[in-house]
This record gives structure tokens, C-alpha cells and sequence, in this order.
């Protein structure tokens, strides 16, 4: 896809995750990388449903702003994904609720924060590693997430939201989509004797 092409689907993605009401409010930040590395990603207190494709910020591989509105706080979480998930093209943050809710709950395996409830979520979304709580835009979050060594496209944000990284936009917003779905049977059944997907599959998948 062309860069102007790539700003349209962060607009596409962005307004139909806020009408569907997977965020809220000017929460949530998307990005996607360009092929010299640099990356587009939402502009700070801007919500995803009225998004501008000619203001988008524009960051260089560090997460340094080269041009455009004054990125989200949160860059140095998108930057350090992109960093150590090379593969990578994409990164969607949201605040969504059951996802967020499911980051507050006691004794979380920090390795494994989601029981495998279903096939697709081990095909598009896979273990979930689980964060402590840093304050909004802390650089030591993006250190954090450097810290996990790229193991992981989809982490929880203790008391904040969850972050996934896709090939590409469509992927990565399809994972997220996933894992919220996912967390809010997590949050159904957590009370419950869920049968879980057998381990033969789990493996598989993790293959």
C-alpha cells in the first residue's frame, strides 16, 4: 500500500473500532510502519473516530517526530514493538473495557494472562503477556515491552489496555478485536469450569 493509502485504513480502522465501541473518548493510538523504517501513528487527544489522514504524526525508527501533529504519548510503546517485533507492520493500542478489566484481576501468570478459550484466539492473538502498571506514556513502558524480547504480538497494560502488533494493519486490528473478545469470556467464565481447547492444539498453534 502507498502512504496515502496506509493513512486512509489508520482513518478506516480507528473510526470503526470507536463506533463499535471498542474505545472511547480520544483513548486508544494506532500506527503503521513505512517501508524505510519510519512509522505514521494518531496524534495525541485526537479520537480514532474523527481521525485526519493529513495529521497523522510522523516518527522516525526511534520513535523521533519528524513531522506532522504532536504524536501519542504512548510512542515509545509502538516504537519498541516495532523494534523487537521486526516482522511487524502494524500496532493497535486500546483501552478496551473487558480487556482493561481482565488487567486488573490477582494472580495473572505474567507469561500467560489468558487461559486458551478458543481456537481463534490462539490463531490470530496466541499467549498474552501481562505488564505492571506504569503511568501513561513512561518511557519505561516501551523498555518493558523491549524487555519481553519480541516473544509476544499481544500484551496487557496492568489497569490500562491491551497493545498488539500485526503484519499489518488489518491483522493487528482483527488480533485485537480478538483478544477483547476474548477477555470478556475470560471475565464470563472465570467463576466457571471452562473446558479449555485441548493442549495437543495449543501446541499446535504455538508451534
Amino acid at each position: 500500500m502507498t502512504e496515502s493509502q496506509l493513512r486512509e485504513a489508520i482513518c478506516d480502522l480507528g473510526r470503526s473500532l470507536f463506533e463499535r465501541g471498542y474505545t472511547h473518548g480520544a483513548s486508544g493510538n494506532l500506527s503503521v510502519r513505512l517501508d524505510d523504517g519510519s512509522f505514521l501513528v494518531t496524534p495525541t487527544n485526537v479520537s480514532l473516530g474523527i481521525l485526519d489522514p493529513t495529521c497523522l504524526a510522523h516518527l522516525d525508527a526511534t520513535g523521533r517526530h519528524l513531522e506532522g501533529p504532536l504524536p501519542t504519548k504512548e510512542v515509545a510503546l509502538h516504537a519498541a514493538l516495532y523494534r523487537t517485533r521486526r516482522g511487524s507492520g502494524a500496532v493497535v493500542h486500546l483501552h478496551s473495557t473487558h480487556s482493561v478489566a481482565v488487567s486488573m484481576l490477582p494472580d495473572l501468570d505474567p507469561a500467560d494472562a489468558l487461559p486458551p478459550l478458543t481456537a481463534y484466539q490462539l490463531m490470530k492473538v496466541g499467549r498474552t503477556a501481562i505488564l505492571p502498571y506504569f503511568r501513561p506514556g513512561d518511557p519505561a513502558m516501551g523498555d518493558a515491552v523491549a524487555d519481553l524480547g519480541g516473544v509476544y504480538s499481544a500484551i496487557l497494560l496492568a489497569n490500562h489496555g491491551p497493545v498488539v502488533a500485526g503484519d499489518t494493519l488489518l491483522e493487528a486490528g482483527y488480533a485485537i478485536e480478538e483478544l477483547e473478545q476474548t477477555a470478556k469470556l475470560h471475565l464470563l467464565l472465570r467463576h466457571e469450569r471452562p473446558r479449555l481447547v485441548p493442549q495437543t492444539e495449543v501446541d499446535f498453534f504455538n508451534e
